[in-house]
C-alpha cells in the first residue's frame, strides 16, 4: 500500500479543517480590536510610533516582533508595580489579549474573512484629545542647529482671553519630534513676574544668576499641557478643569536636542474647554530635590523629598521624573496620623516613557498630609544608558544631568483659594497668634 497519497490526503484535510476552524485567531476577528483598542493611538501616521497598525498589510510584517514586546511586556509601555494601587489609565495587556497576538503570529499572520473586520478606529487627524476649541502655536519656527547644546527656549504666547477659561483637555504636540525632546506648557498669569524680560513669541532663555542658576524671576504658574516620548494629552474627569485666567499668557518651555541634522520646529498646544463651570479645580504640585550630587560609578544612589499639603485635597495622578541614570521611583502617603502608604511604585524607571499613572480612585489627602518621593540612581558603567560613568552628577536642565520631580496632580473646590495648598509658613503662624 502507497502511504504518500494517504498522508497528503490528510495534511489537506487538516489544512482545510484549520482554514474554516471558528477558533482560528486571525487578524480581522481577533487581532485588529486588540490593535485598535491598546496601539494605534500611537501607532498611526503623525504619531509617535515608527510604524502604523491601522491594516492588515501594516501589521502582518511586524507579527513576529509584536509577540516578543507583549511576552517581554515592553509593549504597551506600563512600569507600576501591581502590588500598589490601581490606575485608570494602565495600558496593560489583558492575558487573552497577549494569547491572541501570540497565536497569531504562530499561525503565521493569518487575514481571515473580511467581514469579520471591524470598523475604522475614530481619530481626530493631528491630536489624541477631542477637536480643539483654540491651538496656540509658536509664532515662528525655531531653527535647531545640527550639533551643539541648546539651552532651553521659552516662548510667550498671550492667550488673548478676555474671561477666565476652564480647560479640561490639552495637548502639546511637537512639528518636529526627531528634534524636540520635550515640550512643557506652563500658565502665566496676568501678575506673574515670571520671564519677565521675555518679549511676546520671541525664544528666551533666562541669565544665570551668580550661582549659574538661571534668574526666571520665580515660576508660579500651573502645567498645562506636556510632550515628552510616552506622554498622553492631558484628559480630566467630568467636573473638573484647569484654570486659565483672563490675561494669562501660555509659556512654551521648549528643550531640543541636536541629532546631526539641522532643522526647525514650531509646536502647538490645543485646549478642549469645559462644557460648564468645573466644581474641582486640577493643580499640578511637585515632590522635588535638586541639592543632591550622585558620586562617580553608584549604582545605586539615594535621593528623597516631600510635600506637605496645606488643606485637604485629592489626588488624582502622579508623574515620577528623571533622566538617563534614573533607576527606580516610588510615592508614599504620610498621613498626620502616622500612617504610611505606598501609593505608587515604579521599579523599573524608563527615561524614553514619561509616563502618568492615575489612580482608579482619587485618593483623600487630608491637611498634613505629606507626599514623600524616593528615588534611585544608577551612575555605574553597568547602565547602558549612562553618559559618563566617571562624572559626578548634579541637578540640571539637560538630559545628560539629573533631576528628581515627583509631579502630582490634586483636585480640590473650585472657589478655593490656591495658596491654600500650601502649609501655613512657621513666621505667619506665630504672626497670627500674636
Amino acid at each position: 500500500m502507497r502511504l504518500e497519497p494517504v498522508i497528503v490526503g490528510l495534511l489537506f484535510t487538516f489544512a482545510s479543517t484549520a482554514a474554516t476552524n471558528p477558533s482560528a485567531v486571525t487578524f480581522t476577528k481577533d487581532v485588529a480590536p486588540v490593535l485598535q483598542k491598546n496601539c494605534q493611538g500611537c501607532h498611526r501616521p503623525g504619531e509617535a510610533a515608527p510604524f502604523s497598525l491601522l491594516t492588515y498589510e501594516q501589521a502582518r510584517p511586524w507579527a513576529k516582533a509584536m509577540k516578543e514586546a507583549v511576552l517581554l511586556k515592553k509593549m504597551p509601555p506600563w512600569f507600576a508595580d501591581p502590588h500598589y494601587g490601581k490606575f485608570s489609565n494602565d495600558r496593560s495587556l489583558a492575558q487573552k489579549e497577549i494569547d491572541t497576538l501570540v497565536a497569531w503570529a504562530d499561525a503565521g499572520a493569518p487575514l481571515g474573512d473580511p467581514k469579520d473586520m471591524p470598523p475604522p478606529a475614530s481619530f481626530v487627524e493631528g491630536w489624541r484629545i477631542p477637536k480643539p476649541d483654540v491651538v496656540f502655536e509658536m509664532p515662528n519656527a525655531f531653527e535647531v542647529p545640527a550639533a551643539g547644546t541648546i539651552e532651553y527656549q521659552y516662548i510667550v504666547v498671550p492667550t488673548g482671553f478676555t474671561e477666565d477659561k476652564w480647560v479640561r483637555f490639552s495637548e502639546a504636540r511637537p512639528e518636529n519630534r526627531q528634534l524636540v525632546h520635550h515640550i512643557i506648557a506652563f500658565i502665566r498669569e496676568p501678575d506673574s513676574k515670571w520671564l519677565k524680560d521675555a518679549k511676546p513669541g520671541v525664544p528666551f532663555v533666562p541669565k544665570k544668576n551668580k550661582d549659574g542658576e538661571k534668574d526666571e524671576g520665580g515660576r508660579t504658574g500651573d502645567f498645562l499641557a506636556g510632550y515628552a516620548p510616552g506622554t498622553m494629552p492631558v484628559e480630566l474627569a467630568p467636573g473638573q478643569a484647569k484654570l486659565v485666567k483672563a490675561g494669562s499668557d501660555i509659556v512654551f518651555q521648549m528643550h531640543y536636542t541636536a541629532n546631526g541634522h539641522a532643522g526647525n520646529d514650531r509646536s502647538k498646544v490645543g485646549l478642549v474647554f469645559a462644557t460648564e463651570p468645573p466644581k474641582e479645580r486640577v493643580f499640578t504640585l511637585a515632590a522635588g530635590k535638586g541639592d543632591f550630587k550622585i558620586p562617580p560609578g553608584d549604582p545605586n544612589y539615594k535621593v528623597d523629598s516631600e510635600f506637605e499639603l496645606g488643606t485637604q485635597v485629592k489626588l488624582v495622578g502622579m508623574l515620577p521624573h528623571m533622566h538617563l541614570r534614573g533607576k527606580d521611583f516610588e510615592y508614599r502617603v504620610v498621613y498626620p496620623t502616622g500612617e504610611r502608604e505606598t501609593i505608587l511604585s515604579v521599579p523599573r524607571y524608563s527615561f524614553s516613557w514619561q509616563l502618568s499613572y492615575y489612580p482608579v480612585k482619587p485618593i483623600v489627602l487630608t491637611k498634613g498630609t505629606k507626599i514623600e518621593c524616593t528615588a534611585h540612581y544608577d551612575n555605574s558603567p553597568n547602565n547602558p544608558n549612562n553618559p559618563d560613568a566617571t562624572k559626578e552628577v548634579t541637578w540640571g536642565d539637560q538630559s545628560w544631568d539629573e533631576m528628581m520631580l515627583g509631579f502630582f496632580d490634586v483636585a480640590f473646590d473650585a472657589k478655593m483659594p490656591l495658596k491654600n495648598l500650601f502649609p501655613e509658613k512657621k513666621d505667619e503662624k506665630k504672626a497670627g497668634g500674636d
